[in-house]
């Protein structure tokens, strides 16, 4: 499954932060630790119901909360005007050529170095050897923080404290060092001395990505999705829109002043056209490629890929959610719940209890 990975990370490395935590794997027997009381879980997913081909979040909730969230976003208020500034323009271009050109925009990307394939091709064996990751990833402070941090946030209130690499990989397990990793290796390097729109935006976007990637990953397989590429889109939704911080703050000097209704409707279809080209150029699964693309213009009897209704529903979700906690929207308004798919209630739940996983911005 992971083959596709090994091109995926060598740039430079920076200094993540806390990833998303992934479901406690029990301890195998030969190492002797405490066996956890499981912790409350949200409740079960429902059966997904048939696919009647009508997008899963009407255009009005989808129009309204978007609204709300690039005005969190960019920090505008009122009309936002309809014709794009000469800076906005020079985004917009400067964005139309990437997407024209043979990178697509993934050499922009800035990843994690030769150590993250490495220890994600140990992980593709059913029969991995937890003494060898534990020593791989003992040479990489940086995994050996985020490894040990996880697994005591997994087993808080159990008695269990891990103070080893050794320990915490039992723990984990397979599974939750797959997605520990993948995070770690995704999250991106924010470069707090950068101007106000990789300040103020990249935080947020990664917030609501890893959220989405956590809960989307635990509904997946109910709905016959495989639930790491489930994972990969919600991590993959934003970062077409991160590579475009650096030319937004580029074009303004770092100073705010960006948001026009047509500059945000061409920054989301270009963005999400940037974020499938880096997906493809990466050789990642053409389901999670399909699935970013699809997230622009869901019509009603136009065919919708599973993992596309699912990241879609999410993304909404988790916006919804964010700006609730920022009391900027009522979470309990029943116009924003109407007429969703009967799995919506767990998705929101998954994304609530994730809040406390991930760290924000």
């Amino acid at each position: 499954m992971l083959r596709w990975l090994q091109r995926l990370f060598s740039g430079p490395a920076g200094v993540p932060v806390q990833p998303p935590a992934p479901s406690p794997v029990a301890p195998q027997p030969a190492a002797a630790a405490p066996s956890p009381q499981p912790a409350p879980q949200p409740s079960p997913a429902p059966d997904a119901p048939p696919d009647t081909g009508a997008p899963p979040v009407s255009f009005e909730q989808a129009e309204r909360v978007n609204a709300a969230w690039n005005a969190w976003l960019f920090e505008r208020d009122g009309d936002t005007g309809l014709e794009t500034s000469a800076d906005e323009a020079q985004v917009l271009e400067a964005l139309r050529a990437i997407l024209a050109s043979q990178q697509s925009g993934a050499a922009l990307v800035r990843r994690m170095p030769g150590l993250v394939p490495q220890l994600l091709q140990s992980l593709r064996s059913e029969q991995f050897s937890g003494a060898a990751l534990s020593r791989t990833i003992s040479s990489d402070p940086v995994l050996v923080a985020a490894v040990v941090r996880l697994a005591n946030h997994a087993y808080a209130g159990t008695g269990t404290t891990v103070a080893s690499v050794e320990h915490a990989v039992i723990l984990l397990g397979q599974e939750g060092l797959r997605q520990l990793i993948t995070s770690v290796a995704f999250r991106p390097i924010i470069d707090m001395n950068a101007g106000f729109y990789t300040r103020r935006l990249a935080p947020r976007l990664w917030e609501h990505a890893e959220r989405c990637a956590l809960a989307l990953h635990r509904q997946a397989a109910p709905l016959g999705i495989e639930p790491f590429d489930a994972f990969l889109a919600g991590l993959l939704q934003h970062v077409g829109l991160t590579v475009a911080l650096r030319m937004m703050d580029g074009a303004t000097g770092g100073e705010p002043g960006l948001g026009s209704g047509v500059f945000l409707a061409q920054l989301a279809r270009d963005t999400r056209q940037l974020s499938a080209a880096i997906a493809r150029e990466w050789a990642f699964p053409d389901t999670v490629v399909r699935a970013l693309l699809e997230q622009g213009g869901m019509r009603r009897g136009v065919p919708v890929s599973p993992l596309g209704r699912l990241l879609r529903l999410t993304g909404y979700l988790g916006q919804v959610r964010m700006l609730a906690e920022q009391g900027l929207l009522d979470g309990a308004d029943p116009a924003l719940s109407d007429g969703l798919p009967a799995q919506a209630r767990h998705g929101d739940e998954l994304l609530a209890a994730s809040r406390g996983q991930v760290a924000s911005g």
